[in-house]
């Protein structure tokens, strides 16, 4: 895949604090990258060092073929999206689209022609001689977003431009982003912390904690094989569900135990081939634990005594206490539980993921 962005052992320090340490990162051509991690992890950082906002402590950016590491923003080739719209409140939709564009000196008609071509992009034609108070926050996004796409940049940065909005409308132009991307195929790389719009908007995704990448990855790869203990946490809602215990290997075959359970991995795919043993801690998914009558048929099965029940519609979801563990469950919308009966639980070891206890890397 052709190179669009590369940041070469990139750093960024404030005075003793280390924000970015050592980070290396490549983004292909037309790729949707998204950089997730809990506030302070950096995410922000290092989107503004890539639109030259702040200025870095070592390390390269390069944006095709040029090194733009101490380069003028203006100069890099990029359109920007905040998290604040930062619109000029006198001035049109129009205006605020163009405003830019007019400073650079373009010629009139080809201002003309990138704000109407941008505004039927996004839907926003009917409210291109509105002022920013007579637009609703959805509305205003789009503006923003519109005064980054007249730029015809081949890099757009977004950093998380729809925390301010309510979660429909999150939803709404969480879709029109996708869109957009599919329509033009430039490169994008989006800031969030909210898990949900990485998983559906990423083509891979950048896990970051304390000025770190801990996996890089495509959202399949990252819900499915998380790389660490943390990025299983960080990915899921409700997390995923741990047992302590130990990684056990006799006559070559392997198992987990933790006193009161022993799973066999006869099944389970380690990341290393014939892996030492060692403590460990077995996690398996709220999705992946089966309940009731699907449990009876399930390789590893307990009782469970259920402590709460969050019916969300489409699936219901169970607290329940096993082997003195609470673990999530998900069910189906209609499960006809609550609180205190006594189900059956099971999972498949093969849906699981391994961690090291010492540094809680995935075996």
């Amino acid at each position: 895949m052709e190179t669009s962005i590369s940041v070469k052992n990139l750093a960024l320090s404030f005075g003793h604090l280390d924000v970015l340490k050592d980070l290396n990162l490549e983004i292909g051509k037309g790729e949707f990258l998204v950089l997730l991690g809990s506030s302070g992890c950096g995410k922000s950082t290092l989107l503004n060092c890539i639109a030259g906002l702040l200025d870095v402590t070592g390390g390269q950016i390069f944006i095709g073929d040029k090194n733009v590491t101490w380069e003028e923003p203006s100069k890099r080739g990029i359109g920007m999206v905040f998290q604040s719209y930062a619109l000029y409140p006198q001035m049109t939709v129009a205006g605020n689209l163009s405003f830019g564009l007019k400073n650079a000196g373009l010629p009139k008609a080809e201002i003309e022609e990138r704000v109407n071509r941008a505004a039927k992009v996004l839907q926003i034609e009917p409210l291109l001689n509105r002022k920013p108070a007579a637009l609703s926050g959805g509305q205003r996004q789009r503006a923003a977003i519109g005064r980054a796409l007249v730029r015809d940049a081949d890099v757009f940065l977004f950093d998380e431009p729809l925390s301010n909005l309510d979660a429909k409308l999150r939803a709404d132009l969480r879709v029109e982003i996708k869109q957009l991307h599919q329509k033009l195929k430039n490169t994008m790389i989006y800031v969030t912390h909210d898990q949900i719009e990485a998983m559906t908007l990423a083509d891979r995704i950048a896990i970051m904690r304390g000025g770190r990448i801990l996996q890089l990855a495509s959202p399949n790869e990252i819900y499915n094989r998380p790389a660490s203990k943390y990025v299983a946490e960080f990915i899921g809602s409700p997390t995923m569900n741990f047992f302590k215990g130990e990684l056990k290997a006799e006559g070559g075959a392997y198992s987990f135990t933790n006193g009161t359970l022993t799973v066999p991995l006869n099944d389970y795919q380690f990341k290393e081939t014939s892996p030492a043993p060692e403590p460990a801690w077995f996690g398996i998914r709220p999705e992946h634990m089966s309940s009731g009558d699907a449990a009876q048929n399930a390789p590893v099965r307990m009782n469970a005594s259920v402590e709460l029940v969050e019916p969300l519609g489409s699936d219901t979801l169970a607290r329940v206490n096993a082997l003195d563990h609470t673990l999530w469950v998900r069910m189906d919308g209609q499960a006809n539980i609550k609180n205190g009966d006594t189900i059956n639980i099971g999972f498949d070891p093969k849906r699981a993921n391994i961690f090291s206890k010492n540094n809680e890397i995935r075996i």
